[in-house]
């Protein structure tokens, strides 16, 4: 490269504002169709589990509690994931969707990035039988 070229390209740089965005105090706005956090209804679920079989990153486990109750509790590991969406097409009755609200999921440990969803009484019983089994929920 030319030395005249660079110093031209240094001085016109200098001049002008930055072209970088200032993110996170400016943000960008998302396209309606992103797919980010996904969401899950568990009063439409009827544990099919459509969606545990056509997850390509095996990222979605459905635990029956009861099924005739219709209790199930989903467990949902975003480290996992790969955001394909295919869990949201696949779920018959459209109990599960992923968001474009949420899409900043960063965490300091691993643990953040496994999700219970479910009624939170399922949850808590759930979580507190393996507890008392000595066991972390696998």
């Amino acid at each position: 490269m030319k030395l005249g070229a660079m110093l031209k390209d240094v001085l016109t740089s200098l001049f002008r504002p930055p072209v970088t965005q200032n993110y996170p105090a400016q943000k960008a706005p998302i396209a309606e169709r992103f797919r980010g956090h996904l969401f899950y209804d568990p009063a439409k679920c009827t544990g099919c589990g459509l969606c545990v079989k056509d997850c390509p990153s095996n990222a979605i486990e459905l635990i029956t509690l009861d099924r005739a109750a219709k209790r199930f509790i989903i467990r949902y590991h975003e480290d996992r994931c790969i955001y394909c969406g295919q869990c949201v097409l696949s779920c018959k009755l459209k109990c599960m969707g992923m968001t474009n609200e949420q899409w900043e999921m960063a965490a300091l440990n691993k643990q953040a990035f496994e999700v219970y969803y479910g009624k939170e009484e399922d949850i808590e019983t759930f979580l507190e039988s393996c507890s008392h089994a000595g066991a972390q929920p696998d």
